[in-house]
């Protein structure tokens, strides 16, 4: 079982407030997106070679912004029904997954940053295997205090899986070299 540790995990207030709760991943996913420049951003996924099935660059920010505000309801959910039960159990997976759920959010906010904006593929696609373990450890803690929690991490979990493709696939078709600038045009 994981740990709630205070240190690591996101305010009470985060996950009390349904627009906090909501607003928080979609504000933090949003803000990375365009510290991490777009324009540019879009300009270097069109040079990499890709692997099949990959999607068109306009897709991934409507995908993301969905994703990030059923991940933001589902934290409101799981600490309202978590902190409110009277089975001290089911109190403390909720904190336990307040916890896991701070720090996949990190690993997901970094995984850009590291791909596009450092150039570091393997490090991006440790980050993402890392980031969809943490996410099914919580979905399955979430899960206990409330099903309906881990059913919604569902497809945060399949696009996770599909994302980690994409990122494996186009870090071994480019040599782990994502440096555009030495790429034919």
């Amino acid at each position: 079982m994981t740990t709630y540790i205070p240190a690591l995990t996101f305010p009470r207030f985060a996950f009390a407030q349904p627009a906090v709760a909501i607003l928080l991943p979609v504000v933090c996913g949003a803000g990375i997106g365009y510290a991490t420049r777009p324009d540019q951003t879009k300009k270097t996924y069109g040079k990499l070679k890709q692997p099949p099935l990959n999607p068109p660059a306009w897709l991934f920010g409507p995908v993301w912004t969905s994703l990030y505000a059923v991940m933001g309801y589902t934290a409101y959910r799981a600490w309202t029904v978590g902190a409110t039960s009277i089975n001290p159990e089911t109190v403390q997976l909720a904190k336990h997954g307040a916890t896991l759920y701070t720090i996949q959010l990190g690993l997901n906010l970094a995984w850009m940053p590291l791909f596009f904006g450092f150039k570091k593929p393997i490090a991006a696609t440790a980050d993402i295997v890392a980031l969809t373990g943490i996410t099914g450890y919580l979905a399955y803690v979430w899960g206990q205090v409330d099903p309906v929690c881990g059913w919604l991490f569902a497809p945060y979990l399949a696009w996770l899986s599909f994302a980690t493709y994409l990122s494996a696939g186009v870090g071994y078709l480019n040599n782990w070299d994502l440096n555009t600038e030495s790429k034919v045009e």
